[in-house]
């Protein structure tokens, strides 16, 4: 038995534009297509903030062991003031700056380093940690990390406990 013409154009799905509108599914014999709710992706955008970024780059980086701390010597001079103010705290994006696009981001870091840890492979440790918790976190595409070692932390019993590298 043959269907009819009406029937069988209800029965096809109907498709907005490429703009990704809402679709109209089959209704079936004699009842007419229903929406169906776009993807979540095109409902709306994302916007994530350059010092989001940056607080999970200095984050992550600081979970490498060997890093002491990031920033120049004047940054942590900052933050050890502003952590003996009564609810101060440090600024866990000190020694990071960061550009982020739409879909990517670049990311530069100044590391203070503990003496004796091998500075290449700390680099490269860092580098790999922040690009995978970055991309994880943000869905951002991490383009590059420049890392600028530019201090080495000495031992806590010396009386210079840092050693400027000039």
């Amino acid at each position: 038995m043959m269907s009819d013409p009406k029937d069988v154009t209800d029965m096809v799905a109907m498709r907005s534009n490429a703009a990704g509108g809402a679709q109209l599914v089959p209704g079936g014999p004699g009842r007419s297509p229903q929406p169906v709710p776009a993807a979540a992706g095109t409902r709306g955008r994302t916007a994530i903030a350059d010092g989001v970024v940056a607080k999970i780059t200095g984050l992550a980086a600081r979970e490498i062991e060997g890093v002491y701390a990031l920033g120049g010597s004047m940054t942590r001079a900052l933050d050890a003031v502003r952590q003996r103010v009564p609810g101060g705290r440090p600024n866990v994006a000190h020694g990071v700056s960061v550009e982020v696009g739409e879909r990517q981001c670049a990311l530069d870091l100044n590391l203070v380093v503990e003496y004796g840890v091998p500075i290449a492979e700390l680099g490269q440790a860092v580098r790999g940690h922040v690009i995978d918790t970055v991309e994880r976190m943000t869905g951002l595409e991490v383009v590059e990390v420049n890392v600028a070692v530019d201090d080495i932390h000495l031992s806590d019993g010396d009386p210079h406990a840092s050693a400027r590298v000039e």
